[in-house]
């Protein structure tokens, strides 16, 4: 799995955040996220925290990026408490699939 990702990686599909705490000792990785962006889509693989709201700051990070590639939609894939807080919700089977068929679809707005 490391070796594929880090070829999608190179070919500009996988994309990570990673949030960094510095707070005067060694920084640390305490948050962040990665998945996969085909044309307009991206499909949200994982995320994680170990400092309150670190993961959320991911996600900030991560959708500002995505707005400027003007991407379809986030496939979160699985259903959770925590996604909905952060403004993930469930659309019905025929609009995922006419989305995900807009950004498949259409090119990349801008290349990786």
């Amino acid at each position: 799995m490391r070796a594929a990702y880090m070829t999608l990686h190179r070919l500009g599909a996988a994309h990570s955040v990673e949030v960094w705490l510095d707070d005067g000792l060694e920084p640390r990785l305490v948050g962040g996220l990665y998945g996969l962006l085909v044309d307009r889509v991206f499909f949200g693989e994982s995320m994680f925290s170990t400092e309150a709201d670190a993961s959320k700051v991911a996600l900030y990070w991560l959708v500002q990026m995505l707005r400027e590639r003007n991407v379809e939609l986030i496939d979160c894939q699985v259903a959770s408490e925590h996604l909905f807080t952060l403004g993930a919700r469930l659309i019905p089977r025929a609009e995922f699939v006419a989305r995900l068929a807009r950004g498949i679809a259409s090119p990349a707005a801008s290349a990786s």
